[in-house]
C-alpha cells in the first residue's frame, strides 16, 4: 500500500506532463537557456583569466584605462563611470523584481511603471556602454608600437602623469603626403593616418627633456615601469608605428589581447542587455494593452524577469573580474 502511494507520488513529480516540478514549460525552457548561456560566459571569463595570468607582467591596469566620465574632459575618475553603469543595471533588476511581484498581485498599473523603469535603466546602460566603447576606441594619449609589438607610452616627469602625443610631438609638413592627381583614389588603398608620424613623435620627444617612456612591464610596486631619458631613446629606436586608441589589431593601452577580450566580452553582454530591453519593450506594450490581464496571470513578466536578472548577475562577474581584479 505504502509502496504504491510512493510510486504514484514519484510519477506525479518526475513523470513529465504539462507542469513538471510545478513549473510551466516556458519557465523550464528559460532556465535551460540561462544555464547554457551561463556556461558560455563562464568560458569567456575563464579564457580571459588564463590570458591575463599568462601575460600578467604586461597586462594593462584597468584603473589607468577606464578613467573617463562624460562631461568631465581631462578629469581622471578611475572606474567611476563603470561603477555608475553597474549601479544603474542593479537598480533595474530591483524594479524588475517589483514588476514581477506586482504581476503576482494582478496590479496592472504597478507592473507598467516598474517595467518602464527597468527599460529606462537598461537603455541607460546600453548607451553608457556605447559611449565607453567610443572612448576606448578613440583613445586619449596615443603611444608608440615597437618592432616586437610592445607599446611605449609617455610620461611627463614634471607632473608624474601620462603625456599625450599632442603635448610634445612636433609637426613636420614633409611627413604627410599631399593628395596628388595621379593618386585620385588614394583613400581606397590606405588606412587613416594617425595624428602624428613616428618621426614627429621622436623629434618632439628629443626636444622635450621632461618626457620619458613608460613600458608595459609592471614593476614591484604594481605600476608600469618608467625609463630614464637614455633608456627611452634606446627604446624609441625600435619604433615602427604610432597607435591611437584601441581596436582588434592595435591597442595604445598595452596588450592587444586586453582590447580583444574587452570588445568581445562586454560586447556579448551588451548584446544580451540590448536584447533584454527589446524583449521588455514587447512585454511592456502587452501589459499596457491588457494581454496578461485577460489571461489571468503575468507569468510572461516573470520569465523575462529571469532573463533580466541573469544579465545583471553576469555583469557583476564581468565588472569584478575585468574591471576590479
Amino acid at each position: 500500500m505504502d509502496s504504491t502511494v510512493t510510486t504514484a507520488t514519484e510519477e506525479n513529480v518526475w513523470g513529465g506532463g504539462n507542469r513538471p516540478l510545478r513549473a510551466s514549460y516556458g519557465k523550464l525552457m528559460m532556465w535551460f537557456f540561462l544555464v547554457s548561456d551561463a556556461l558560455t560566459f563562464s568560458g569567456f571569463l575563464a579564457a580571459y583569466g588564463f590570458s591575463r595570468f599568462k601575460f600578467i607582467e604586461t597586462w594593462p591596469i584597468a584603473d589607468e584605462v577606464f578613467t573617463h566620465f562624460p562631461g568631465f574632459h581631462g578629469v581622471e575618475a578611475p572606474m567611476y563611470y563603470v561603477a555608475f553603469m553597474t549601479f544603474i543595471l542593479i537598480m533595474s533588476s530591483v524594479t524588475m523584481v517589483l514588476a514581477v511581484d506586482a504581476g503576482h498581485r494582478m496590479k496592472k498599473n504597478a507592473v507598467i511603471w516598474y517595467m518602464f523603469a527597468t527599460i529606462i535603466g537598461g537603455a541607460i546602460f546600453v548607451g553608457s556602454q556605447a559611449w565607453e566603447w567610443a572612448t576606448f576606441i578613440k583613445g586619449d594619449y596615443g603611444a608608440i608600437e615597437t618592432k616586437g609589438g610592445r607599446i611605449l607610452q609617455f610620461v611627463n616627469t614634471d607632473t608624474g602623469k601620462r603625456a599625450a602625443l599632442a603635448d610634445f610631438a612636433t609637426t613636420i609638413p614633409s611627413e604627410r603626403t599631399e593628395h596628388e592627381r595621379k593618386n585620385g583614389v588614394w583613400y581606397y588603398d590606405e588606412t587613416p593616418l594617425p595624428s602624428y608620424s613616428v618621426n614627429e613623435v621622436i623629434q618632439g620627444f628629443k626636444a622635450n627633456s621632461n618626457i620619458v617612456v613608460r613600458t608595459e612591464l609592471i614593476n614591484e610596486e604594481g605600476e608600469k615601469t618608467v625609463l630614464s631619458r637614455k633608456e627611452s631613446l634606446d627604446k624609441l629606436k625600435n619604433a615602427v608605428e604610432v597607435v591611437e586608441g584601441a581596436n582588434l589589431i592595435h591597442n595604445e593601452y598595452g596588450s592587444r589581447l586586453f582590447a580583444d577580450f574587452f570588445f568581445f566580452i562586454t560586447g556579448f553582454h551588451g548584446f544580451h542587455v540590448f536584447s533584454g530591453v527589446m524583449i521588455n519593450l514587447i512585454i511592456f506594450f502587452n501589459v499596457v494593452i491588457g494581454t496578461y490581464e485577460k489571461r489571468g496571470h503575468y507569468e510572461m513578466v516573470e520569465k523575462v524577469g529571469l532573463y533580466w536578472h541573469f544579465v545583471d548577475l553576469v555583469w557583476v562577474f564581468v565588472f569584478t573580474f575585468f574591471y576590479l581584479v
